[in-house]
């Protein structure tokens, strides 16, 4: 992990299994579509699956079960039909609320840069709009119109930085290392902090040259694959354990 941090001026936001608890949803989801053909999802499939978009994840997937005749299309649609039972009953992860309304209140800018699309992302937050809904339209999707033309999905960075561009942070394109990148669009980007859970994530993240809080599931750390170029900034168990003054951030205080 890095000793020293940079001063942040803005946050962005991972969603799943780092807002939501929505990874044990997916969990149980994917391994009740298993069942019927005797396959279990485990851990260091599931870890290759987290954080992409969803049909990026299902390939993936199925790749480990080349037997099951099932098509990413098939698998998706089961799967889209026992989410959506479980979607409005998904709670906050420890830290989350404090923690947005801690940046919102003291004028923090911050979005969210989920590989959900649009319509999953609505179902998950309609029922906690208190939090959700400080963020206004600063939320990027999977299926919105930045992620059309190319874009890529995490490992690669351009969710993020298309997110730190909407809210009027120049930043550029192109992961850090890019010749076409300027010093100050990388300079904007070490303002920026990002928190994760998912390796794919951190890795985009370090590929923006931004700085990443990872907050992974204890399974995680026993498939931890990245690079050292690609290692996050800080490694916390819950976003409870996040101290905003170590980032240069206003303090929690008895009002946040």
């Amino acid at each position: 992990m890095s000793g020293t941090k940079s001063t942040i001026k803005y946050v962005l936001f991972d969603m799943d299994g780092l807002m939501i608890d929505s990874e044990r949803v997916y969990t149980d989801v994917t391994n009740e579509i298993l069942a019927p053909y005797g396959a279990v999802m485990t851990w260091d499939i599931k870890a290759g699956l987290m954080g992409k978009p969803e049909h990026a994840a299902a390939l993936h997937l199925l790749s480990f079960f080349p037997d099951i005749p099932l098509t990413p299309t098939a698998y998706l649609e089961q799967r889209t039909a026992l989410q959506d039972l479980r979607w409005p009953n998904v709670s906050l992860l420890p830290g989350v609320q404090k923690l947005v309304k801690h940046l919102y209140i003291h004028g923090i800018p911050m979005a969210i840069a989920t590989g959900s699309v649009r319509r999953n992302y609505e179902l998950k937050t309609a029922h906690l709009k208190d939090v959700f809904g400080l963020f206004g339209s600063n939320v990027l999707c999977a299926d919105d119109p930045w992620a059309q033309n190319g874009a890529r999905g995490k490992p690669f960075p351009d969710v993020f930085l298309a997110a730190a561009r909407a809210i009027g942070r120049m930043v550029g394109e192109g992961e850090v290392d890019d010749t076409d990148v300027t010093d100050v669009e990388r300079a904007e980007r070490m303002c920026g902090l990002i928190f994760e859970d998912a390796i794919a994530g951190v890795q985009a993240g370090k590929r923006a040259g931004m700085n990443v809080v990872w907050i992974p599931d204890p399974n995680l750390l026993k498939l931890d694959a990245q690079s050292d170029a690609q290692k996050p900034d800080q490694l916390l168990r819950s976003l409870d354990e996040f101290k905003p003054e170590e980032w240069g951030l206003p303090p929690y205080d008895l009002v946040s």
